[in-house]
């Protein structure tokens, strides 16, 4: 199954010529997941891969770079005549200031459900879950947030199975379901299970330890790097991290690739990137519109797919339709 993370927006506090506020669209087969959506984010789609038929949007936290863009996209999602149910998911407080801009996007056409989420809380969903992440930010209360698959099983030895007397076709499928079949259980004949893909969002937030746990061994963290080495001091003060200290975390926790985003108007990001990079080799400052493909371990590394470049199939578009 396909996994990809599309950059909508990787900038930070203030959006550029260059950089969107903070965006980032995570897909997986045919799920469109959107983690936060800054003032622009709706514009960001429309000039990429279109204003797509999203499943749900998860909010970090409530500065307003991070889910400012929320209320004028419910609305579009009306005009376009959606009918679907939309969770949004977020820290508590989501259903508080969801209801105080109520008046923006006013009466919906479909279902909106709001869920406040507790630090460490699981949404289980088929094939997968996120789970979120208590961080370190100047807010009462921050998260980032795991993409985790479940686990898959292991590879069936075929000449194996057929020599104990299992016949080649559906029956296969059945031992690899954990079924028994023919006498023949499915540890004779099947390898370990092999572990699900895993990105980690770390939202905004100082150096923590609840991120360094939660993405071992992840095969893309993507970290905020909102400054680079000399502004280390204001980094602290702001509970914002460097590039070199997202790198020495990435590197701490093992993970395929880091990604840093949330990008101060300061740098175009090459910097912060060779930064990151004396530290930790697999780095990458993507731009707004890249994405990163997410193979199987066994089917090569995560790789960085500039605009442009093709990504794979575009996602579904919401149904466009003029309002009257």
């Amino acid at each position: 199954m396909d996994l990809s993370i599309f950059f909508v927006g990787t900038g930070g506090s203030t959006p550029s010529a260059r950089r969107g506020l903070p965006a980032t669209l995570i897909r997986r087969g045919g799920e469109q997941l959107l983690f936060d959506c800054g003032e622009g984010t709706q514009r960001q789609l429309v000039r990429s891969i279109g204003l797509v038929d999203l499943d749900c949007v998860l909010i970090t936290h409530f500065h307003a770079d991070h889910w400012l863009g929320l209320p004028g996209m419910l609305k579009s999602f009306a005009l376009r005549e959606r009918e679907r149910p939309l969770s949004v998911y977020g820290p508590p407080g989501l259903k508080e200031i969801m209801g105080a801009v109520r008046f923006i996007y006013g009466r919906l056409p479909y279902e909106l459900e709001i869920v406040e989420m507790g630090p460490a809380e699981t949404i289980a969903r088929d094939g997968y879950a996120v789970a979120s992440i208590p961080v370190r930010h100047r807010t009462n209360v921050a998260y980032g947030y795991v993409l985790a698959e479940d686990a898959r099983p292991g590879h069936l030895d075929a000449e194996l199975a057929e020599r104990l007397g299992v016949r080649p076709g559906p029956d296969f499928g059945r031992l690899q379901r954990g079924e028994v079949v023919e006498g023949v259980h499915p540890d004779q004949v099947m390898g370990p299970r092999r572990e699900g893909r895993k990105i980690v969002l770390s939202g905004d937030t100082a150096p923590c330890e609840a991120v360094l746990v939660a993405a071992h061994a992840a095969d893309v963290l993507i970290h905020e790097s909102t400054f680079a080495e000399e502004e280390a001091e204001r980094a602290r003060q702001t509970l914002h991290s460097t590039a070199p200290q997202a790198a020495e975390l990435a590197r701490g926790a093992e993970v395929r690739m880091l990604a840093l985003t949330h990008i101060s108007t300061r740098y175009a990001g090459g910097e912060l990137r060779e930064q990151a990079r004396l530290l930790f080799a697999a780095t990458e400052a993507p731009r707004d519109f890249d994405t990163i493909e997410v193979p199987f371990p066994e089917r090569g590394e995560p790789q960085l797919l500039r605009r442009g470049q093709g990504a794979g199939a575009a996602p579904r578009a919401s149904r466009s339709v003029d309002p009257a």
